[in-house]
């Protein structure tokens, strides 16, 4: 059984369809790419998903339940964490209680819930800033900040909303081992990226959005091929490892 369905998902948004009949699935521990040019309706999948939006028609499935219409918080707890694409930080305290904050999800137990903490944030390589207020973080280790949090919260299934965007290549390249190593202990990943060498390198599987429908999915080797994408998005001269 896969652990993700969208089904027929349709969403509009004042007459405007953000999404038309868009449908994909997704087995345990596979890493998928969203991708599409700016508007294409990838943001809107990621809020459907995460229960922030509710779906005009079709429905999302997790592990065969429906899901769809839940709150943000039910299907927290039901395994379902994401990030955003415009990081937004608890500013006035620690990065550290930041990342107490998601761990909390899970446990009522402060002290547990701080122990948590500090191993993912050794994880994310983040132990030598725990102490910083938020509001003092670059781009770079509010990325990582929002990505901890969202781990704190022990998910099954991690949406990572243009994670890498604005980041150095030294800092994708720790972000892309980051994730590799999260699918090997058991995660399954959904991730919209712009940066395509990072895309291409990460998943097993790609989906590309354009003006809300899906026009290709497949392997990256076959969707950089498929000139439908090459046309919509990519361009001539997209390279993938």
């Amino acid at each position: 059984m896969p652990i993700i369905e969208v089904k027929s998902v349709t969403r509009y948004f004042g007459g405007v369809p953000a999404l038309k009949d868009v449908s994909f699935s997704m087995d345990r521990q596979e890493i998928l790419g969203l991708i599409g040019p700016n508007g294409a309706g990838k943001t809107t999948i990621f809020n459907i998903i995460s229960g922030f939006v509710k779906p005009g028609k079709g429905h999302v499935l997790l592990e065969g339940e429906r899901i769809s219409g839940h709150k943000p918080n039910v299907l927290c707890r039901k395994g379902i964490a994401r990030t955003f694409q415009i990081v937004r930080p608890f500013e006035e305290i620690t990065v550290l209680e930041n990342v107490v904050t998601g761990a909390l999800c899970r446990s009522g137990n402060i002290s547990d819930a701080r122990e948590k903490a500090l191993k993912i944030l050794a994880d994310v390589d983040m132990s030598g800033k725990a102490g910083l207020k938020g509001k003092n973080l670059p781009i770079g280790d509010r990325k990582r900040l929002e990505l901890a949090k969202a781990l704190a919260t022990e998910p099954r299934v991690l949406l990572l909303d243009e994670v890498m965007a604005g980041l150095t290549p030294t800092e994708v390249n720790v972000i892309i081992r980051l994730i590799k190593d999260l699918q090997k202990n058991g995660l399954t990943v959904i991730v919209i990226e712009h940066n395509m060498s990072a895309i291409m390198s990460l998943s097993d599987r790609i989906v590309v959005l354009d003006h809300g429908e899906k026009i290709a999915e497949g392997r990256p080797q076959e969707v950089a091929g498929n000139p439908e994408v090459v046309r919509a998005y990519l361009g001539e001269d997209v390279e993938y490892a």
